[in-house]
């Protein structure tokens, strides 16, 4: 066999294997597919966690934190948009490329990659928790005579589903669901909203922070920080969505890709400041850490918003697990040299599924987790290393309005990693006598 036949014969398996991974296995998507993958990723039951953190921030600092944080991660994602196609001829479809590309092929792989599995593995354990917390509130509020279910049953209830949604093949495919999940996660935002001004406002609405002592204030703004940073996690599947849209010298997919966007972040700015300050606005410190709990009433729309959070979530879990997929298939087809197969497919999903459910049975209390470990890898993978490779690829002059800008946004981004773990960690000192395991 001629160098040239061994190389077409290379080249025939990676294309091959292309096509059947879940990222570049379609690459017809439009700009609202990008629209709607990027509500579903960035609109988590997160939101619903805003007013609590409003009332650790305080209005002036909180209002600060929430809009700077929504022009400086779209800033980050435009970022990321534009690198995807830098180089003529070649697509950045993962963000480990692109990390490969500006840190070199190892460095780029050790300070992309661990950090995105936290925050797209810690999501879905997270969502995995919330889903079956969310089932169990709903037969709550409507079975009020019914027999308790412990949380585990419900967490197992909520995996089931994943188990069949997991083998939808590419991003394309999981197009309904996701658009059903991005429906879900503005009508549970505005009912949160538009119920609490319904409901009116409290009679001794208390703005001032809810700790006593000085250290307890600034724990509790530290923890609020990983809150806010929890709520912008998108970034880590953008490159991902990306790959999907087409791509031609014409019409390059950063357009597409950046019209889905501006409409996505739109929807965001829709949800995230009326929950967050309306919810601050009326309840005050008295919120809940989930402003649904503190609405309580009427208990059959309190019963539909959570319903519209498990069909959200289980959009999202998918959104969040695609490229964690993608990452395992290509380990297994392209380092350990399996043949693309359904079975493969198959078990290492259902493993993955198996795994995410697991975690979240044993430890219900996991989001508390996540705002610690998620402040290293949530920040970073989005508000600062895109600022980090931008400046090491295009090296914007020195004293530029580019280069002040980014520089703003690491310096930010840094303080952010550095002290939302330390609010984070402190949280669960103080809530651990109250966790319980397989609860």
């Amino acid at each position: 066999m001629t160098i040239i036949d061994e190389k077409q014969r290379d080249d025939a398996r990676q294309k091959e294997i292309d096509d059947w991974l879940p990222i570049t296995g379609n690459r017809n998507a439009k700009w609202w597919h990008s629209a709607f993958h990027n509500v579903t990723a960035m609109v988590g039951a997160g939101v619903l966690g805003l007013p609590f953190a409003m009332s650790e921030l305080g209005w002036g600092p909180g209002v600060t934190i929430m809009v700077l944080s929504w022009i400086i991660t779209l800033y980050t994602l435009w970022q990321m948009v534009e690198m995807h196609e830098m180089v003529p001829g070649k697509r950045f479809d993962r963000y480990h490329e692109l990390g490969q590309h500006a840190f070199g092929e190892k460095l780029g792989l050790w300070i992309v990659v661990p950090q995105q599995l936290v925050v797209e593995v810690g999501t879905d354990i997270v969502y995995m928790v919330t889903g079956g917390k969310s089932l169990k509130k709903v037969h709550e509020l409507l079975c009020v005579n019914c027999k308790h279910i412990r949380t585990t049953y419900w967490i197992m209830i909520f995996a089931s589903v994943h188990f069949v949604l997991s083998h939808i093949p590419n991003f394309n495919s999981l197009a309904s669901v996701s658009l059903s999940a991005a429906v879900m996660s503005v009508s549970y935002s505005v009912i949160a909203w538009a119920a609490t001004i319904d409901k009116g406002i409290e009679h001794d609405v208390d703005y001032s922070y809810k700790a006593s002592t000085s250290q307890g204030k600034a724990f509790a703004f530290l923890s609020a920080l990983g809150d806010v940073a929890f709520a912008y996690a998108g970034h880590n599947v953008v490159l991902e969505i990306q790959a999907t849209i087409p791509s031609t010298p014409e019409l390059p997919s950063k357009k597409p890709m950046w019209k889905g966007v501006v409409f996505a972040y739109i929807i965001v700015a829709l949800c995230y400041f009326p929950v967050s300050m309306i919810g601050y606005w009326f309840y005050g410190n008295s919120v809940d850490d989930n402003i649904l709990i503190s609405l309580e009433k009427p208990a059959w729309l309190i019963a539909v918003a959570n319903l519209f959070v498990v069909v959200h979530v289980i959009g999202s879990y998918q959104v969040y697990a695609m490229p964690v997929f993608d990452m395992l298939e290509t380990f297994l087809v392209k380092k350990l040299k399996f043949r693309p197969s359904f079975i493969l497919r198959f078990v290492a999903r259902n493993l993955y599924v198996a795994f995410t459910m697991f975690v979240g049975i044993c430890f219900p209390f996991f989001g508390g987790l996540l705002g610690f470990f998620g402040g290293f890898a949530f920040a970073p993978t989005t508000y600062f290393i895109p600022c980090v490779m931008w400046l090491i690829l295009y090296k914007p002059r020195r004293f530029s309005l580019s280069w002040i800008i980014n520089w703003i946004c690491i310096v930010l981004g840094v303080l952010l990693m550095v002290l939302s773990p330390i609010g984070a960690l402190r949280q669960i000192i103080i809530q651990a006598k109250d966790f319980e395991f397989f609860s």
